[in-house]
């Protein structure tokens, strides 16, 4: 596909269409490159980032589990699906500003309303207890490029304090990687961790371990806040397949970066999720009360875009 000052020439081939599976409308789009599919009765879920040209689905999907709509209050972990989820405004189950948040918050329950047009697919919608407004319009870009842009507006009559995070469910492989630019690192719950390190520590090097280094299927699990980073980026990176998954984005908004990895010890699971994040630690009201979280005043409105590159390791580099 050929882009010239930010716009499509005419003869790319993009294709924007939509289909039903389980009964839920699916949107994609797709050039010659890539294919995305996205659900908006799912809070806008990505379903498949798919590239083509190597043959390569790299978004995970829990098999023992069909692709349904799942209700306001429903347990996540119990119906984890995989794809790209968005937490917000929170994770645990949580009481902020007065409202009682469900678990890894309402935007992934949401059924959101869309539109689709030659060159991009929007999903939008209010969430019900926050009454924070939420779109999001997807495009593609030159070769395997998806691009985000979003909006978030505080409709509701008081502040609002919120996590906002990304959470890109991906395949894993023995000896792949977690490319992050963080200085700094902490274990999450040392208690269900590989590592039992409370402590602060310098990213990658942990008990004198690469925690960087995905490890083969042996019933552990990790859970990492990664911070101080002096770029935003993060990406999962497979120097054996040739190909890697990056996030690029705003860190003014995704100042934290998250990394929860199963290698079987999470209902068996094998997978990692990139999860750029707007707040730090995983309770908004800890948060907050450190001024690590996302704040809209009413009426306040966010704005900001990002990338997706899922393809091969070389293409990408050049693209940096």
């Amino acid at each position: 596909m050929n882009w010239q000052n930010g716009h499509m020439k005419e003869d790319s081939m993009v294709k924007f269409s939509k289909r039903q599976v389980n009964g839920l409308e699916v949107l994609s789009g797709e050039n010659n490159d890539i294919r995305f599919e996205m659900v908006p009765a799912l809070g806008g879920k990505l379903t498949s980032v798919f590239n083509k040209k190597l043959q390569k689905e790299f978004l995970w999907h829990n098999r023992g589990l069909a692709l349904a709509e799942n209700s306001a209050g429903d347990d996540y972990d119990s119906n984890f699906w995989g794809g790209i989820d968005e937490l917000l405004p929170n994770d645990i189950p949580e009481i902020v500003d007065g409202i009682d948040y469900p678990d890894h918050g309402e935007l992934w329950t949401t059924r959101l309303e869309y539109t689709l047009a030659d060159d991009h697919v929007s999903v939008f919608g209010q969430l019900p207890k926050s009454n924070l407004f939420y779109a999001k319009t997807v495009s593609l870009l030159e070769g395997s490029g998806i691009k985000l842009e979003y909006q978030i507006v505080n409709r509701a009559e008081r502040r609002r304090h919120f996590l906002w995070k990304l959470h890109a469910a991906l395949h894993i492989e023995p000896g792949d990687r977690l490319e992050s630019p963080a200085i700094k690192a902490r274990v999450v719950y040392p208690q269900s961790s590989r590592f039992g390190n409370q402590d602060e520590f310098n990213w990658p090097m942990i008990e004198g371990m690469d925690a960087a280094l995905v490890p083969a299927k042996d019933n552990t699990m990790d859970f990492f806040y990664l911070y101080d980073l002096p770029e935003s980026h993060m990406s999962l990176v497979s120097d054996e397949g040739n190909h890697r998954f990056t996030y690029r984005y705003d860190g003014a908004i995704f100042p934290y970066q998250w990394y929860f990895a199963s290698y079987g010890q999470f209902r068996n699971h094998y997978t990692a999720i990139l999860e750029p994040a707007s707040a730090m630690p995983v309770s908004v009201n800890e948060a907050a009360a450190l001024g690590q979280c996302s704040v809209l005043e009413p009426g306040e409105a966010l704005h900001t875009v990002v990338t997706i590159h899922a393809g091969a390791t070389n293409e990408i580099n050049k693209r940096k």
